[in-house]
């Protein structure tokens, strides 16, 4: 009789049969009642509603989206297929967006179909559907097929597109508009309807963007036909458009649309540039003394469980994968070796900058050697394949909780050269770290490490205006996230300039921390040592926790101050990498843990 383990195997069988292809939804009936059941159970799969699945992950943790976002558009494909056959498509704002290579998954999408009973349907993630019911069906020259979801082509949707819709979604608009081949494709639309007041707010929008013979054409075309059209510019006064080239990609003309619209909100929101450094031995002997803040909160973001004495240990080349089972094995371990491997080439990299180097062409090629080195411990120690170093991704790729949808990995290849076009073109060395920073996380051009890469690039874009190297704290995480989200999702881009800018403004006023005061105490109620530090006048108040003591410090059944007062010169130096790094408290003090040791 089947063991439980044999029966789920067989049960996966057929489940790795139906996903050939890169297949993630299925319907009920695709599998046998047997099959279903034990699958769900045990998480291979999720139950999106009566009579669909989507693939899953035993390791999903409950309230992650990510299996939902990364088979949304599919399903929305393979039920309105089953449901409405051929006669179906997305509304023409829908279809607009993603041809302009918007990839945020959408609360609600609206199918259009003369089969539909106007109905909202609830789906997972407080996503929905809604069939909206039509006479008829668009001509079939106004629809195209992509990846399996019907839409409108760009100069359909465009002229079926409420005028709201321009000022709301200006990039998508102008990607759109750039698009047009020629005036005949969108002319077609408007003389067929006589849509005269269409007419003069895509002539309007054309020439905002810088087509002005393309906006005359069809006002002269629509007027030979007898139509009077009166030009009208549909978008908002402060939108900012820059001229983009004809016959460039959706993803390459999203992003330097992108760019231009909010390359001014960040120089309004960071400080002013000190130039490049004239003490260079200076400049990279801070970037030498941050490597262990850096290390532990850059590897802490992305979840790693590494402490500052894991980064020393590497530091000092005490790790060895050769002989240590444990560090060939330990993920944390690796990770750390391979975060000191690559902050070796990125401090060579930003002392060319320094020196004067085109900092976005030196990063054109040198990101390639950091990521090289990130990943190479886990490599040489056989957990992931040396396939991994090959390049950019060539797959899709989501991240936990969030609606936005890194671009497809075919766009990848158009999208990581445009991004260096603009870092080697843009004059503003506050604007190539904040927007290369955001855009290098937008492509996500990586399978993993994407992060921690828009994070050594932002540092690289940083030095080539002089600004010291800056660590983003882990205890700002959410914050931080949640500000990338709103420039990837509402194309915001303020919340993540002003934080940046913050962190920036304190490397910037080049604090140090000094400790002429012996005074020190135990405060019993808090289980700390207070001690006090000096940052020029200012008096800031350091703590170790009686924990933090207990564990690096043999404090275990003694007095704490005593044990204090023998470790000080460490505990100092501690409390100062922590203040210099600015991994201070809210009120601006500082707090030795357990894990800062």
């Amino acid at each position: 009789m089947p063991t439980p383990n044999e029966k789920l195997a067989e049960s996966l069988g057929v489940l790795h049969d139906l996903q050939k292809g890169g297949r993630r939804v299925f319907k009920s009936d695709d599998l046998s009642r047997t099959n279903r059941e034990r699958l769900v159970q045990n998480g291979f799969l999720q139950e999106v509603m009566k009579g669909w699945l989507i693939s899953s992950s035993p390791s999903a943790r409950a309230g992650d989206s990510t299996p939902w976002y990364a088979s949304f558009w599919e399903f929305c494909a393979r039920y309105c297929n089953d449901r409405f056959g051929d006669e179906w498509h997305l509304s023409p704002e829908q279809s607009l967006l993603l041809q302009a290579e918007n990839t945020v998954i959408p609360t609600q999408v609206v199918i259009y179909s003369p089969s539909a009973t106007n109905h909202t349907m609830e789906l997972l993630f407080s996503t929905s559907l809604y069939d909206l019911k039509q006479a008829d069906m668009p001509a079939a020259a106004d629809v195209v097929v992509r990846n399996g979801l019907h839409l409108f082509a760009p100069a359909a949707a465009l002229v079926k597109v409420p005028e709201a819709f321009f000022a709301r979604n200006p990039i998508e608009t102008q990607v759109a508009l750039s698009s047009l081949g020629d005036a005949a494709d969108v002319l077609r639309q408007l003389l067929d309807g006589g849509r005269t007041v269409k007419a003069g707010q895509i002539a309007g929008a054309l020439r905002r963007i810088g087509r002005p013979e393309m906006a005359d054409e069809i006002v002269k075309a629509m007027k030979r036909a007898g139509y009077n059209v009166r030009e009208s510019d549909p978008f908002a006064p402060q939108q900012t458009f820059g001229s983009l080239p004809a016959a460039v990609s959706p993803v390459v003309g999203r992003m330097q649309a992108m760019w231009e619209s909010m390359r001014g909100i960040v120089i309004e929101n960071f400080p002013k540039a000190p130039g490049l450094p004239k003490d260079k031995k200076g400049y990279l002997g801070f970037v030498d003394h941050i490597y262990k803040s850096d290390a532990y909160h850059s590897l802490s973001i992305e979840g790693y469980s590494v402490t500052p004495a894991l980064i020393e240990r590497v530091q000092r080349g005490d790790w060895d994968p050769e002989h240590h089972d444990d560090d060939r094995k330990n993920r944390d371990a690796l990770a750390a070796r391979g975060y000191w491997q690559a902050f070796q080439l990125v401090k060579a990299s930003v002392a060319e900058i320094i020196a004067g180097a085109n900092a976005g062409a030196l990063v054109r090629t040198a990101h390639k050697d950091w990521y090289g080195e990130l990943f190479q411990p886990c490599v040489a120690a056989g957990l992931i394949s040396a396939r991994a170093l090959a390049g950019y991704r060539n797959d899709a790729v989501y991240l936990r909780t969030s609606r936005y949808v890194p671009p497809r990995w075919e766009a990848v290849r158009d999208a990581m050269p445009a991004l260096f076009d603009l870092l080697e073109k843009e004059t503003d060395p506050g604007v190539r770290a904040a927007l290369g920073h955001w855009l290098f996380g937008y492509i996500h051009p990586y399978p993993d490490g994407n992060g921690r890469m828009a994070r050594f690039l932002m540092n690289a874009m940083l030095a080539s205006g002089g600004y010291p190297w800056t660590v983003i704290r882990v205890r700002d995480r959410d914050s931080y996230l949640h500000a990338l989200d709103r420039a990837s999702i509402d194309m915001d881009i303020k919340p993540f300039a002003a934080f940046v800018a913050q962190r920036v403004q304190w490397s910037l006023e080049q604090h140090d921390l000094t400790f002429p005061e012996p005074e020190a105490r135990y405060d019993f109620d808090r289980g700390i040592v207070v001690f006090w530090g000096q940052d020029g006048q200012r008096r800031v108040r350091c703590a170790i926790s009686r924990e933090a003591l207990d564990d690096h410090f043999k404090g275990d059944h003694r007095d704490k101050l005593e044990v204090f007062n023998e470790n000080r010169r460490a505990i100092e130096q501690r409390a100062r990498e922590k203040y210099l790094a600015g991994d201070t408290e809210g009120d601006g003090s500082i707090l030795i843990r357990t894990g800062d040791l």
